[in-house]
């Protein structure tokens, strides 16, 4: 069923939730998929400090260590029991610690400096870690990404660390070029049905029925700003993250961002991470030169579409950032259709899940083999890495967001789609989005209460 509004999901959800007994469950501390006497003894603790007022007990509290699994609180399966939430103890625990550094943070500068607040945070942050949201490769299913993206920026938990790949990129790249107020304003929904039916119109005076170059260069000129990756993070405060593939056999895949390649342009880096081989040509990335101009970053390469080789970077962004909790809005239609649920408890989805694990692994056992067997032979050297890139990625996260439509037609991978398709596939990805939002709320609340206290610490009013 459809729902209009998150509000109309969420009074259903409730009337269900009712109706199967899950309201008790929620109620109810104890369960044998977490340690519900570690985190009421937690809880007990927390409030206890924070009722003495003393900021130097609070600190010692959080020193001795927070992360978002104490005692199993993150298990998956915490929140498939109950549409509307987990264990009250859990959200009553995490709602504590987050008013707990809130309460820090407000201590006068007389007893803790801005500087030592600052340190502060900043090593429990470390300590806690980030999130991210990763958008997948998605061809002519990227309006998905936008529902999904919609929905999280509509309930306030959007992370600002956002990666994306081909289409995913282009949708990360308008979350990460527009400022709070320019984007509640695009993702309006009549807004978006007007720049699809403006885009449209444009694209039909092409012959073809799939999406160009052109195509795809005037998608980005109509919705992304002419930026480099570090004027991104300026004007947003948001991590714009895209991944790129090589078009030759020995170079490696890249994730652009603003602390790697911060004078590196948005749009050269979209059309390149657009680019389907043997579809769409590879593309010179550019950048901003100390003098201010436009030229060729790495002129010696060129650059297709980053689903190939890493879909979803989860490795560079922990790297980075610290990321350790990961949403992916998956709509890659090259791996849709195979996509399990890694936290799957039935038999026969565990059994697909480690027969799928053993023929990564037989794969990525073989790569070496087949390289050496075809590496002077082009394409086919190229052609063989891609197949392998494809085949051994990693293609979940922790939530995972996805179309109920798994199949799609290969011939209309790249289709232009009339405006009503796409704000069909914007309305899915919101309605996929719904039910996963009390996780991602309960397991972001303190990383984005940090991201927050932090950026007030660093930007104090004048």
């Amino acid at each position: 069923m459809k729902f209009s509004t998150y509000e109309d999901w969420q009074f259903d959800a409730r009337d269900k939730d009712e109706r199967a007994g899950a309201v008790r469950w929620r109620q109810e501390e104890e369960s044998s998929r977490y340690d519900y006497r570690t985190i009421r003894l937690r809880l007990e603790e927390l409030r206890e400090v924070r009722s003495t007022r003393d900021p130097r007990q609070l600190m010692f509290y959080y020193d001795e260590g927070i992360h978002g699994n104490t005692g199993g609180m993150g298990t998956p399966s915490l929140y498939r029991q109950a549409s509307t939430g987990t264990k009250q103890l859990i959200s009553d625990y995490i709602h504590e610690l987050a008013g707990g550094l809130e309460q820090l943070a407000e201590v006068d500068s007389a007893t803790f400096s801005r500087e030592r607040k600052l340190d502060f945070f900043r090593r429990v942050q470390q300590a806690f870690g980030r999130s991210a949201l990763m958008l997948s490769g998605a061809g002519s299913m990227g309006p998905f990404h936008l529902g999904v993206s919609s929905a999280l920026w509509e309930q306030g938990v959007l992370p600002e660390i956002v990666s994306g790949a081909s289409a995913g990129a282009i949708t990360a790249a308008i979350l990460c070029t527009h400022r709070d107020d320019e984007l509640t304003e695009l993702l309006q929904p009549e807004r978006l049905r007007q720049t699809f039916t403006t885009l449209f119109d444009h694209e039909q005076q092409h012959r073809s029925d799939q999406l160009s170059a052109d195509d795809v260069r005037e998608i980005i000129e109509t919705w992304i700003p002419d930026m480099t990756f570090g004027d991104a993070y300026e004007h947003t405060g948001r991590y714009l993250n895209v991944s790129v593939s090589p078009s030759e056999v020995h170079q490696q895949s890249r994730t652009l961002n603003p602390v790697i390649s911060p004078n590196v342009y948005i749009k050269e880096t979209l059309m390149a991470t657009s680019a389907v081989p043997g579809v769409l040509p590879p593309v010179r990335l550019a950048a901003r030169s100390y003098t201010g101009r436009r030229i060729p970053y790495v002129k010696s390469r060129q650059w297709v579409d980053g689903s190939v080789t890493d879909d979803l970077p989860r490795a560079r962004l922990r790297r980075v950032y610290g990321c350790n909790f990961f949403i992916t809005s998956q709509a890659n239609p090259m791996v849709l259709w195979a996509l399990q649920d890694p936290n799957a408890s039935d038999p026969i989805s565990q059994a697909v899940n480690i027969g799928q694990s053993a023929y990564k692994e037989w794969c990525r056992a073989t790569y070496p083999f087949a390289m050496r067997a075809v590496r002077n032979i082009y394409p086919f050297n190229v052609m063989t890495r891609m197949w392998f890139g494809v085949m051994t990625q990693d293609y979940t996260a922790d939530v995972n967001i996805i179309p109920r439509k798994r199949f799609l037609d290969p011939t209309r991978v790249l289709a232009k789609l009339p405006p009503e398709q796409s704000m069909s596939l914007v309305e899915e990805g919101r309605n996929a989005s719904w039910r996963h939002l009390e996780r991602i709320s309960n397991c972001t609340q303190v990383g984005r209460r940090l991201h927050h206290i932090i950026e007030g610490l660093e930007t104090p009013a004048s």
